[in-house]
């Protein structure tokens, strides 16, 4: 049996961690939470030098999407913290995961807001969520939308908890598998939360 991937996609700061661990704790059935900031954690505090940290990061990148792919082929729920910024990161998990078995949620949150929060966690670069801002949902297909401006995380969990027994055929992992490089707007995405 394969387990369910709940797919969090945003930009830096804009609350998918919040949101992970609240479905964490209102989910019946047991799901790992995996967020790709926990990969880079594990990498060696020495600095690695500007010449091969695009390399580096790349490479943590696909191990990251292949640990989630693994998990879930041996029946493990996840729920994945993840940025689709760039084009690669969303056709390699097209690539790697059961399409049927991933819920792919937006997590929007203003910009201004995004921005507020990197001041205030003081842990990200300045500007990192205006830099993933307009690239971040350029696919422009979910299974459900939230977003955090206005809406707590709880809430977001709560909409996202109350979907799962109603996903949609084709889900959004199946639609964008489809028409990679040509998806256009969001038929059939659920929306919470927007102001």
């Amino acid at each position: 049996m394969h387990g369910r991937i709940i797919f969090l996609n945003g930009t830096s700061s804009s609350g998918k961690s919040s949101i992970a661990r609240e479905l964490l704790d209102m989910l019946e059935e047991p799901y790992f939470h995996m967020p790709v900031d926990a990969f880079h954690r594990m990498r060696t505090g020495r600095e690695i030098g500007a010449d091969r940290l695009p390399e580096v990061l790349h490479r943590t990148w696909r191990g990251y999407h292949r640990a989630v792919a693994g998990m879930a082929a041996a029946g493990n729920n996840v729920v994945v913290d993840h940025v689709l910024s760039e084009e690669w990161r969303l056709a390699d998990c097209l690539g790697l995961f059961e399409p049927r078995e991933v819920v792919l949620v937006g997590v929007r949150c203003s910009l201004e807001e995004t921005e507020r929060r990197e001041r205030v966690r003081g842990d990200r670069p300045a500007g990192l969520a205006a830099r993933q801002y307009e690239r971040v949902h350029a696919h422009g297909v979910y299974d459900v939308e939230c977003d955090t401006t206005t809406t707590s995380a709880a809430d977001c969990a709560r909409a996202i908890a109350a979907f799962l027994p109603r996903r949609p055929s084709p889900t959004a992992f199946e639609r964008l598998r489809e028409s990679v490089g040509t998806v256009s707007g969001a038929a059939g995405t659920t929306v919470c939360g927007t102001p």
